[in-house]
């Protein structure tokens, strides 16, 4: 490494240094978080809390009718489609072309491993934890697997935030980067409610979904900050050419 390398390093350690310490004590709160809910959740704890979310989403006299106007069932069809495998898949796919075509090869394959080794993570905890699907209130959609933590509430989570976060660093200005990262937060948080208005997770399935997407998108982030240049590959060459000079 020269000595223009080392002193680059050294700045942007510096620099990062107050912002990793955050993140990785986030992270570690963030577990901590999760670990406690699986616990209550485990224990039984958490059901009339659930019990009575669900509940006062219906209509007493009918509970297989949502409270709302008729359109607003709809909708909310629709935007639980968005945290679905196939709406999921097509967007991974289609960002990480786009990043290799762009030449940032080195971040489009770590976006794709990300959200991919993510997607296992929550099918491992929905069989690690093995709790039933919610029976207070009719399903407005079809369900067939187990219910902690909410697939869709933690795969969109995984996916939209570790897309954003990976994103945002390939953009020049800072207005883009929140934008980038609050479409990620917004579309994960309606997407989960979405669950609990349908009637096919309870609260606290939803909850440890975006907690443990929120986890994994914060630890890749961390992780890619480190060790994965956001830079095109051509830029990356001519940067390191001219710093050995």
């Amino acid at each position: 490494m020269t000595e223009v390398q080392r002193r680059g390093f050294l700045t942007r350690l510096t620099a990062y240094e107050p912002l990793t310490l955050i993140m990785l004590a986030s992270v570690a709160g963030g577990l901590f978080v999760l670990q406690r809910l699986t616990s209550e959740v485990l224990e039984g704890e958490t059901f009339r809390f659930d019990e009575a979310i669900l509940l006062a989403l219906r209509r007493p006299s009918d509970l297989s009718m949502p409270i709302g106007p008729a359109w607003l069932t709809h909708a909310v069809g629709d935007i639980t489609s968005l945290g679905g495998i196939t709406v999921l898949s097509l967007m991974t796919v289609l960002i990480t072309v786009y990043l290799l075509l762009d030449r940032r090869w080195p971040i489009a394959i770590f976006v794709f491993s990300s959200v991919l080794s993510g997607w296992l993570a929550s099918t491992l905890l929905k069989i690690l934890v093995a709790r039933p699907r919610p029976d207070v209130v009719p399903h407005l959609v079809e369900v067939s697997d187990l219910s902690f933590p909410s697939g869709h509430a933690m795969v969109s989570a995984v996916t939209y935030l570790t897309l954003g976060a990976l994103l945002a660093r390939t953009q020049r200005y800072p207005s883009t980067r929140i934008f980038v990262m609050g479409a990620g937060v917004f579309l994960a948080v309606i997407i989960g409610l979405s669950r609990i208005y349908l009637g096919v997770h309870y609260p606290t399935d939803v909850f440890a979904g975006w907690c443990a997407g929120a986890l994994w998108a914060l630890g890749c982030w961390l992780i890619s900050k480190q060790f994965i240049s956001s830079r095109p590959v051509d830029d990356s060459v001519e940067t390191a050419a001219g710093d050995s000079k």
